[in-house]
């Protein structure tokens, strides 16, 4: 495992422009792998043992001009492509895309803002303060044993005033169509791959964002799988008249009240066994080629989904934008779950959003703030103070990518193990899987046993970058 991961991380050096970034970057990837609490960069001291100097050049690490986010980015997709063996649908990947909310009480926290919570659990508040983050995920693995490994994740809402700032690189467009476009942006590495999302993201221009993408290079490089609220409509083909009539032709046919078919159409349901959600169901589905979409009218291929469950019947109705098979379509949205699993354990695991970046060029956050008040960002004119708070976004939003690419080689990790009893034995765990790992396993064995493993590996960059940290330091070593 310490030579994956040194042939791993060797795969970033071209992202850094200096050697000493790059080396800051290693320990910080081995942070989030071997720390065992989450209270932000002073979690890599201790990890590491290192010396208590370092901890003024870490802060500088996140906000270093070294290197570039992209670029690291990019890197990161290059290397699951090469390196990853994904599940596959139809020849196409399936990347996974949702948004996540963390709560930040920092008052000079850039981006922070009031959200509501839907979650139905009784533990969060409905609204709180914090970041609401897009991501977007790639399915690993086989279909009895799959991971959501991530691939992209970045503040996506409470930014929109800085959007004009000069080189601030943030859009102004919704979160919704920043999760299309970053989509679109792993697949031009990847390759043609599905976009598994929940019902919020069926929207008009969510489908438009598609359509644009996809026609900019003359393919369907992201086909949308999602799901359509209980009340939707869509609208039948418009019958073509034989006659010429005054008035533009008609874009849409009758509407369709798709809930209704349940019960009306009941004899027209093909059943069929589908292995879902970790097992065996008796599916029942019926699927209609139909419009949808205001002032869009686009032929969208709906889905209507009935199975027994152990609260009673399910029901649901999928929407694919490509004509792909019912149960294919069936199929690949129940993967969407594996994308909160993901998040899970990115915040319990990982502390990916365990970041403490802020700045005092921001105004104090107001809690009482009114709907049609100015964001605070709006009152900053100052350049200097711009960058500064464009500088702390970078660094959160780097902070959360070094966590993701830890992640995920964690994850990848656990694919590549042979010995697999060795490791659970190592950790009691009521419910062993046969013949595969969790991350929380393999992250327990390699806290306890991965520092003593590069001791007697002296030639490794990975033991060398750590011990000339850790009894002594000068300012040459630390300068980043």
């Amino acid at each position: 495992m310490a030579e994956y991961l040194e042939k791993s991380l060797q795969s970033f050096r071209s992202c850094f422009f200096k050697e000493r970034a790059f080396r800051w970057f290693v320990l910080v990837i081995l942070m989030f792998i071997l720390r065992e609490d989450h209270l932000g960069v002073t979690s890599t001291i201790r990890a590491l043992s290192l010396n208590h100097g370092c901890y003024d050049t870490l802060i500088h690490f996140f906000h270093s001009s070294a290197y570039q986010t992209q670029m690291v980015r990019l890197a990161w997709y290059r290397f699951v492509r090469d390196s990853a063996n994904f599940l596959l649908a139809d020849g196409r990947t399936i990347l996974i895309g949702d948004g996540v909310k963390q709560s930040k009480e920092a008052r000079y926290m850039p981006g922070v803002k009031k959200l509501h919570q839907e979650s139905e659990d009784s533990s969060k508040g409905e609204y709180i303060f914090g970041h609401m983050f897009g991501a977007i995920g790639v399915l690993i693995g086989t279909k009895q044993h799959h991971l959501c490994l991530p691939l992209h994740m970045s503040i996506q809402d409470g930014l929109r005033d800085a959007a004009g700032w000069e080189n601030s690189g943030i859009s102004a467009e919704s979160h919704v169509v920043q999760i299309i476009r970053n989509a679109y942006d792993a697949a031009r590495t990847l390759g043609r791959s599905f976009l598994i999302l929940d019902r919020y993201f069926l929207t008009v221009p969510a489908i438009s964002a598609m359509n644009e993408l996809n026609s900019s290079d003359g393919g369907n490089r992201i086909a949308i799988i999602t799901k359509a609220k209980r009340n939707v409509i869509a609208y039948r083909q418009p019958i073509p008249t034989l006659r010429k009539t005054r008035g533009r032709p008609r874009k849409k046919g009758t509407p369709v009240k798709l809930n209704d078919l349940f019960d009306s159409k009941k004899s027209h349901f093909e059943t069929e066994v589908m292995y879902l959600y970790g097992r065996k169901r008796t599916v029942r589905h019926m699927y209609l080629d139909l419009l949808w979409g205001t002032k869009l009218y686009q032929e969208l291929r709906f889905v209507l989904v009935e199975y027994e469950d152990d609260g009673g019947p399910k029901r649901g109705i999928l929407v694919c934008t490509e004509k792909y098979a019912p149960n294919l379509i069936i199929t690949l949205y129940a993967y969407r779950f594996s994308i909160e699993e993901f998040f899970r354990e990115f915040k319990q695991r990982f502390g990916g959003f365990g970041y403490h970046f802020w700045t005092r060029s921001i105004a104090k956050l107001n809690h009482f703030k009114k709907k049609d008040e100015p964001d605070r960002l709006s009152h900053v004119k100052d350049p200097a103070a711009q960058k500064k708070i464009l500088n702390t976004v970078d660094a959160i939003e780097r902070f959360v990518l070094f966590a993701e690419i830890a992640m995920g080689l964690v994850q990848l990790m656990t694919y590549r193990i042979q010995d697999v009893r060795k490791i659970q034995d190592f950790r009691y765990v009521r419910t062993q899987r046969d013949g595969y790992i969790s991350e929380a396993t393999l992250l327990y064995y390699l806290r306890h046993t991965f520092l003593g493993s590069l001791l007697s590996r002296p030639e490794s960059f990975l033991t060398r970058y750590i011990s000339a940290l850790q009894a002594h330091y000068s300012d040459e070593d630390l300068v980043s």
